[in-house]
C-alpha cells in the first residue's frame, strides 16, 4: 500500500462540527497549508485542504491550494489509475460551473481506490462532512494524477 493511503486510513471518521464549534483537525490542515485558519472554518471546502496536508507529510507534491481542480496541474496523467492516485472530479450541474462570487470551477478531489459499475471509489475529506471512503460517477472524473516522490 502507498504511503498516502496509509497516513490517509489514519483520518477516516474526521468530521465537521454542527454550528460554531470547529473540528481542529481541520483547522490543522489549513494552518499547515499557510492559510489562517481562525478565518477559515471546518465548513469551507476542505477537500483539497486534507489531500495537500497529507501530500506533504508524506513527501509528495502537491498544490498548496484550496481549489480542488489546482490537482490536475500536480503529478502525472494517467489513463489507468492505481490505489493511491490523485482523482479530480468536476461537481455541479455542469462541469464548466464555478463556485458562487468566483472564476474558479467547482471540482472535488480524493484519493483514488479504485473504480466498479461505472463508479469510482475515493477516500478523500469534506465528501458528506467528513473523511470517508465515498462512490463518485465515473463521467464526473476530470483526470487522475500520479503524484511521484
Amino acid at each position: 500500500m502507498s504511503k498516502l493511503l496509509n497516513i490517509a486510513f489514519t483520518q477516516i471518521g474526521i468530521e465537521e462540527i454542527a454550528g460554531s464549534k470547529d473540528e481542529p483537525e481541520i483547522l490543522k490542515y489549513f494552518a499547515e497549508l499557510g492559510f489562517d485558519a481562525e478565518k477559515l472554518k471546518d465548513e469551507t471546502a476542505w477537500c483539497s485542504a486534507v489531500i495537500n496536508y497529507l501530500c506533504k507529510k508524506v513527501g509528495l507534491p502537491h498544490t498548496g491550494k484550496l481549489n480542488a481542480r489546482s490537482w490536475l496541474g500536480v503529478g502525472v496523467p494517467v489513463e489507468n489509475p492505481q490505489p493511491g492516485d490523485i482523482v479530480v472530479f468536476w461537481r455541479g450541474n455542469n462541469p464548466n460551473e464555478t463556485i458562487a462570487g468566483s472564476h474558479l470551477k467547482k471540482g472535488h478531489v480524493g484519493i483514488y481506490l479504485n473504480k466498479k459499475n461505472g463508479m469510482v471509489w475515493t477516500l478523500g475529506g469534506n465528501q458528506s462532512n467528513m473523511f470517508m471512503l465515498s462512490p463518485y460517477t465515473e463521467s464526473k472524473v476530470l483526470g487522475y494524477r500520479r503524484l511521484e516522490f
